[in-house]
């Protein structure tokens, strides 16, 4: 038999009524032929639950007995979810990280993927299981103890089941129906996706939109796994959602297939430093260590031996940097005339395979931006993507002038 993995997020297991509409829709697809993998994410709040009681028990916890506590919010998930699936006539069997087991390193908090054995899992669906449901976002260490992958780990645990058992497509089930040409809480105009490539996929994710991890969707890319994200509170078929896929399943790639922001942005900027071999090295070695997530960079012209820096982090990473920063200044690493925050600034980004082949893109992205009176702070360019630091009053603005310049709401 084929088998098909599907995954439920939070909000689509939020309580027993979700977790019975979730179960109704695995049931159609035993009907329709399918062995069934269910990866569960815990109910709705349960994880911010139970980390907020780890932090208030142990600020300076021990990372190995968080994961043992906020894992146990999945396996609520799955007994309930296998519990509601026997109630409906289907061989169900729930299954934590470690039952299968899905092996990982032994980063508790942000555990990498190993190996996932098939054995188990094999002899349960040959000995008549129809479905598998497994607590996502856990997996067992080297050492034995339970692992967790990071927020929104459940994806990935999704993704790397399917590949592991070569499941005909990964279905991620979550409270939106598909993938948009951009955020429609801010952009009224904008329209669902058919089909999305994996790459312009990780772009996105990268880029501020929340609907997949970005882990799930490299390991889907390096794995060739169908994504098809779907709605959990709506009836579906074989059209609904929007599928990620590699780019020849695409009939014609668009220029731009989605605008993408992220309003939790930081730029930060070292004064008269020094131009010479290493500088670079000596400030961004530090900030790694400190684990300060550098985003654009963009290094102005010398003048007379000295040079200004600019990079951009995570709001909540901007303490931590400056921190790093003047640590290095007082060892002498590096010199500088004064750190520059600022903290009110937005990127707002523009993704599509077509960029590759068609010129003009940035001219009349910067046009557009130029035509609202938005000024541009720093740019960066991949080949699939123009990203722009913007002042944080203007986002919504841009991300809907961006749309209309491109034409996204004609394309779906």
């Amino acid at each position: 038999m084929s088998l098909l993995v599907m995954k439920f997020g939070g909000t689509s297991v939020a309580d027993l009524s979700r977790i019975g509409r979730a179960a109704s829709k695995i049931c159609r697809e035993v009907e329709n032929g399918h062995d069934v993998i269910v990866i569960v994410s815990a109910m709705a709040g349960r994880t911010n639950e139970l980390v907020g009681w780890v932090q208030e028990t142990s600020p300076l916890y021990d990372a190995r007995e968080y994961d043992a506590v906020v894992s146990a919010g999945e396996n609520i998930t799955a007994g309930l979810m296998a519990l509601t699936l026997q109630e409906m006539g289907v061989p169900a069997r729930s299954w934590q990280g470690w039952q299968v087991p899905l092996k990982t390193n032994s980063s508790h908090s942000a555990a990498r993927i190993e190996e996932i054995p098939r054995d188990n899992i094999d002899a349960r669906f040959a000995a008549g299981m129809q479905v598998a449901v497994i607590a996502g976002f856990q997996g067992i260490s080297p050492e034995g103890r339970i692992t967790t992958l990071g927020r929104g780990g459940s994806d990935t645990s999704a993704v790397a089941f399917a590949a592991a058992f070569d499941a005909v497509r990964c279905d991620i089930y979550t409270d939106v129906d598909g993938v948009y040409t951009a955020d429609p809480r801010i952009c009224e105009k904008a329209r669902r996706l058919d089909r999305i490539s994996f790459e312009e996929m990780l772009e996105l994710a990268s880029l501020g939109a929340k609907v997949l991890q970005t882990r799930s969707v490299e390991l889907a890319m390096r794995y060739n796994v169908r994504l098809r994200v779907l709605s959990s509170f709506e009836d579906t078929d074989e059209s609904s959602g929007t599928l990620v896929c590699s780019e020849e399943e695409i009939m014609e790639s668009r220029v731009v297939s989605g605008v993408a922001h992220s309003r939790d942005e930081a730029k930060m900027t070292l004064v008269s430093v020094a131009d010479r071999p290493g500088i670079a090295a000596a400030i961004f070695g530090p900030l790694a260590e400190a684990g300060v997530n550098v985003d654009m960079i963009v290094q102005n012209i010398s003048d007379e031996g000295r040079t200004d820096l600019t990079f951009s982090c995570p709001t909540d990473q901007v303490a931590r940097a400056e921190k790093a920063l003047e640590a290095a200044r007082t060892r002498g690493d590096i010199g500088y005339g004064e750190l520059l925050a600022d903290t009110g600034v937005a990127k707002v980004s523009v993704v599509g395979i077509g960029m590759r082949s068609q010129s003009g893109v940035a001219a009349r992205m910067f046009a557009a931006l130029a035509e609202e009176g938005v000024n541009i702070k720093v740019i960066t360019t991949s080949e699939i993507k123009i990203s722009v630091l913007i002042d944080r009053k203007y986002m919504e603005l841009a991300v809907q002038a961006l749309h209309d310049a491109f034409a996204l709401e004609h394309i779906g």
